[in-house]
């Protein structure tokens, strides 16, 4: 059995390299409402990349970060998300499914869902950094994504973490944009109309849909106001001027510390809410 889980672990992290090829895509079109249908060229050229020089960073290494055809520079982007993706896949695994005796069905279902919540995650991050915007493809429609999954889930019989069941999952998608949509309505009164992003309050909503109402909502959006602070100080100190830090990336990183160590930092960050939520509320 320890050989077919070491299997299934090297398996995972090939599938989170592939879903980094694909989110490349992705990050590059969805900005700029192109399908992600045609398969991948090369953005100086325009020439369709062939299957042999779109494996995951091994082709981005052979060609010397390169065209095959014009010669003109690739990103190292396009392998470090890649790469980034391999090791979130490789670590969520090990997340959710721990040991040997996890290789069920529901166990690699749950692997299979969150991986798909991070890839959005990386989307979402990455196109709020370079484009001021988060597509609706990782945020609005990832809600009744979510809701699906967890029904799925629930079916299932998954009771690890962090999925949360689907009545969770509502009350996480209505607490999550409830609640930031009256915070940006608040703001957008006293700081004006870029005071908080629609797109943030989507993607607040559908992390509600897969983590739930309590105590995720309440503790992603704490850490990720705690690492939007710290970046704006950054940012403040290195320019000497004031800088827009998007939330989105902050939104992202705060979700994935959750769902991989939240149940281990709860306890410290939140006390009495996971004492609370211990004894049934």
């Amino acid at each position: 059995m320890e050989i077919i889980y070491t299997i299934f672990a090297v398996f995972a992290a090939i599938i989170g390299l592939v879903i980094g090829s694909f989110l490349n895509v992705c990050i590059a079109r969805l900005p700029v409402y192109r399908s992600v249908v045609p398969r991948s060229a090369c953005p100086q050229c325009g020439t369709g990349i062939a299957w042999y020089d779109n494996v995951p960073v091994l082709s981005w290494i052979a060609l010397r970060g390169s065209c095959r055809t014009c010669q003109g520079a690739i990103s190292p982007g396009y392998p470090l998300i890649e790469l980034l993706m391999g090791c979130l896949a490789s670590l969520l695994f090990f997340r959710i499914v721990p040991d040997a005796a996890s290789l069920d069905a529901p166990h690699l279902a749950a692997w299979s869902v969150y991986l798909g919540f991070f890839g959005a995650l990386v989307v979402a991050c990455y196109t709020d950094i370079r484009h001021r915007i988060i597509p609706d493809e990782t945020s609005l429609y990832a809600i009744p994504v979510a809701l699906v999954c967890a029904a799925l889930l629930d079916q299932l019989g998954y009771t690890g973490w962090p999925a949360p069941g689907l009545r969770q999952a509502i009350w996480g998608v209505a607490l999550g944009g409830g609640f930031l949509g009256a915070t940006g309505l608040a703001a957008r009164v006293v700081y004006g109309p870029d005071a908080l992003g629609m797109g943030d309050i989507k993607l607040v909503a559908a992390i509600g849909g897969f983590l739930g109402a309590l105590p995720a909502v309440i503790a992603v959006l704490l850490g990720a106001s705690l690492l939007g602070a710290l970046t704006g100080l950054v940012a403040l100190l290195w320019s000497r001027r004031r800088v827009y830090a998007p939330f989105g990336p902050a939104l992202a990183t705060a979700s994935i510390v959750y769902v991989l160590i939240g149940d281990a930092i709860l306890p410290r960050m939140l006390p009495g809410l996971a004492m609370w939520l211990r004894d049934g509320g």
